[in-house]
């Protein structure tokens, strides 16, 4: 599909199962916000209040020609002008991403052309615990799967000096250590006293938002 200038191509794709509905659905609902999924210049976008029945999604979002590199061996010249849309949950895409952070989302964690695929929030974080030594081997916070940051907490009950931080899609940044009990800091101060299931319920929770 033309956007409403006939100078740039809205283009969906779809693996293994088909829904030529949900296809017509994503590309109607992407000319519709063609001005905030591509106007914006950013690497990847996305509009809230899609959807589809029979489908969870609620938002559509869109890759510039950078981030998804479609037509590149056969027809370089379309891919400059063609952008990518999905259907997609809001809570995976920030709106802030470099364009490697976005390459990385879309070519490698979030499955697009899958319609009947798991959400994936989006998350960045980083760790270090004294006690296993495992830790982030990146200078601030990179992206993560949400499992990593269930894995990681865990480990560092009865462990001093280590920490996860983690930001969730709205840009929001906690921080959870040990210090004899769970200390959990974030813009709203500090918290302790929680227990483990609290603080991974928390932490699902934020990546909700």
């Amino acid at each position: 599909m033309v956007t409403a200038d006939g100078d740039r191509l809205l283009q969906t794709n779809q693996r293994g199962r088909h829904d030529e509905d949900l296809a017509r659905a994503v590309l109607a609902f992407a000319r519709r916000h063609e001005e905030t999924l591509i106007g914006g210049g950013r690497p990847i976008e996305a509009v809230r209040g899609f959807s589809a029945a029979g489908y969870a999604f609620d938002a559509v979002a869109a890759t510039a020609p950078a981030v998804h590199g479609h037509h590149r061996a056969q027809n370089p010249g379309l891919t400059t002008v063609t952008y990518i849309v999905f259907p997609a949950f809001a809570t995976e895409v920030s709106g802030r991403e470099s364009l490697e952070e976005a390459q990385a989302r879309y070519q490698k964690m979030l499955s697009p052309a899958e319609i009947g695929r798991e959400v994936v929030p989006f998350l960045k974080m980083s760790f270090d615990n004294p006690r296993t030594g495992g830790g982030s081997t990146n200078p601030g916070r990179a992206l993560a799967y949400p499992r990593m940051l269930r894995q990681e907490i865990p480990h560092l009950e009865g462990t001093s000096g280590g920490f996860v931080e983690w930001e969730n899609g709205t840009g929001e940044v906690w921080r959870v250590a040990w210090d004899g009990e769970w200390v959990l800091s974030g813009a709203e101060g500090e918290r302790r006293g929680m227990s483990l299931d609290e603080i991974l319920q928390f932490g699902d929770e934020t990546l909700r938002a």
